[in-house]
């Protein structure tokens, strides 16, 4: 059995200097970094506010009925494939029910 002899790795100066270079700066600002709070600021909420309320409100339910169409559609295209319900069901619930939960999530998260 024959042993492979691989040469051992030796760091030069230039390697040292390169790696002391990216990484001092980058302890330095991970030790001055102040405390950061999510969710004191209201630069959105205007715009959350309204897009919640489309997406549950009419919007909601034009999106639902469009993609329903869709769905009958491609099933009187004559081949049936099951996400021509699928995604239908799945575009109501989610518009139905998805604004909540996501906003609840990220309520929960920040």
């Amino acid at each position: 059995m024959t042993l492979l002899a691989l040469p051992s790795p030796r760091l030069s100066k230039a390697h040292i200097a390169k790696s002391a270079a990216l990484i001092v700066p980058a302890l330095a600002l991970t030790l001055a970094a102040g405390t950061a709070y999510a969710g004191t600021d209201a630069t959105f909420t205007t715009a959350l506010t309204k897009f919640t309320g489309f997406l549950q409100g009419s919007g909601g339910k034009i999106i639902t009925v469009l993609s329903l169409a869709a769905g009958l559609i491609s099933l009187a295209s004559g081949r049936f494939t099951l996400g021509q319900i699928a995604v239908p069901v799945g575009v109501g619930v989610g518009v139905g029910t998805g604004v909540p939960i996501v906003t609840s999530v990220i309520t929960a998260v920040i």
